[in-house]
């Protein structure tokens, strides 16, 4: 137990958490920027099982801020490059590498195996299934987004309020590291805060991290923090879905053009224009499904048609596939 001398030292740690931390398992959506620092603190700090879930590959623009990985690591899935750096630090872990992005289909069997999940895939949709998942089976999500120079991170359902009770709508416009840069130690910073954490709610230290949110705007030098143990749950939450929860019966609505998404999701889906949603008067007993590659489109059409009365509607984030 020398390794972890230094953190059982502290009172509120002792030997008994560390056999908390040794016997938990955390699931970890995501090893890119975010991911790196919290799988690194993780290991380290010997949580016994991590399962690491990516569907990436590492790339040389990757690693100036997922600092996990070196040029040896190029073109691997990030997901087995992880896994192979925190065994090579730590050979007591086990750590499950899965080479796939995390979706409506298996996010309530991957939540279900997990002690706690960690959100570091920084995508609205995931971060909305996780949400979603996790507050119908009563985990603890400890959710994270960076982009620039600033973030936040918070703690989220396990008995406390989702990410939609914060976060209800998603942002007019959708930017990403690639379009719009990011710094690395920023992403350092939050990806470390989400790492101590995934430890304090496995250890149960009070105040809780469920219901606790950071933000970070570093370019001002400005950290912030409040919380939300009393925020509501919307009533009305759009459902992200999984192509394969299609029913033949939904009117399905491809809202990227065939230069975009050559695939259809779906045999009887159409393409069709956010602007052209309205005239074309859909069937409104049917259930709806959005399809857009991130989710974002998809959500800013489904509000068009809420307006107009249509109720029963889903999302579909079909990523780059399609």
């Amino acid at each position: 137990m020398s390794r972890y001398a230094r953190q059982m030292i502290l009172p509120e740690v002792g030997a008994g958490g560390q056999e908390r931390l040794a016997k938990a398992h955390v699931l970890v959506v995501g090893a890119g920027g975010l991911g790196c620092p919290v799988l690194q603190y993780l290991g380290g700090a010997g949580i016994g099982r991590i399962t690491v879930m990516d569907g990436d590959a590492v790339e040389e623009s990757n690693l100036h801020r997922q600092v996990l990985y070196s040029m040896a690591d190029l073109g691997r899935p990030k997901a087995e490059a992880a896994r192979r750096q925190l065994l090579a630090a730590n050979p007591d872990l086990q750590v499950t590498a899965l080479v796939q992005p995390l979706d409506a289909a298996n996010a309530a069997a991957m939540v279900a195996e997990a002690d706690l999940v960690v959100d570091a895939a920084d995508s609205f949709a995931v971060s909305y299934i996780l949400s979603d998942t996790c507050r119908q089976q009563g985990k603890t999500l400890i959710s994270a987004s960076a982009l620039g120079q600033s973030g936040y991170a918070g703690g989220f359902c396990g008995g406390g309020p989702s990410l939609r009770a914060v976060f209800p709508d998603l942002p007019a416009q959708s930017a990403t590291c690639a379009s719009a840069g990011v710094m690395g130690p920023a992403v350092g910073i939050i990806g470390a805060l989400q790492a101590q954490l995934a430890l304090k709610a496995l250890l149960n230290h009070q105040p809780s991290p469920r219901g606790q949110l950071f933000i970070f705007r570093l370019q001002d030098l400005q950290v912030s923090s409040f919380r939300f143990d009393e925020a509501a749950e919307p009533e009305d939450a759009l459902p992200f879905i999984a192509a394969s929860d299609i029913r033949p019966d939904d009117t399905v609505i491809e809202l990227r053009e065939a230069a975009e998404a050559p695939r259809l999701p779906a045999p009887q889906a159409r393409r069709m224009a956010r602007a052209g949603l309205l005239a074309a008067e859909l069937p409104r007993a049917r259930r709806i499904v959005l399809c857009c590659r991130t989710g974002l489109r998809a959500w800013g059409a489904a509000q068009d048609l809420r307006q107009a009365g249509y109720g029963n509607l889903a999302l579909l984030a079909a990523g780059n596939g399609g």
